[in-house]
């Protein structure tokens, strides 16, 4: 592995993720992949794919679910670390374009939190808004 930019922000989405669930997101990584995969009879029958994942599973259980301004905050976390661990490095924002979206925007939630899936998410790009 080439060790770049990419790799840095990448980086900054696994921790970013980290600290939004309170523990390491491999699960949330292998729900990821196995909905990539073209085998999803593999995957467990328990586990749901990814993009049906409610977003309030991933966040921390040990606190209160965010509401309101707080939920805004949290779902753009989410989905800029989302787009910080696109599996293609060139499709990844630039540390630069995070620090700007995270200092001068905030994305509106259409709905509560507590309906979303992280497939609303997935594929998004924050940036792009």
């Amino acid at each position: 592995m080439k060790v770049n930019e990419n790799c840095d922000v990448y980086s900054f989405g696994v921790v970013t993720l980290e600290i939004i669930m309170g523990k390491h997101p491999r699960h949330l990584f292998s729900s990821f992949s196995s909905v990539s995969s073209s085998s999803s009879s593999s995957s467990s029958s328990s586990a749901l794919p990814a993009h049906q994942i409610p977003i309030v599973d991933v966040l921390d259980q040990r606190i209160s679910a965010p509401m309101h301004q707080v939920a805004s905050e949290v779902v753009s976390l989410v989905k800029i670390a989302f787009s910080c661990l696109d599996s293609s490095p060139k499709s990844r924002p630039t540390m630069k374009q995070v620090s700007h979206f995270l200092s001068t925007q905030m994305l509106h939630l259409s709905k509560p939190v507590h309906m979303m899936t992280c497939g609303e998410l997935l594929g998004f790009d924050p940036l792009a808004t």
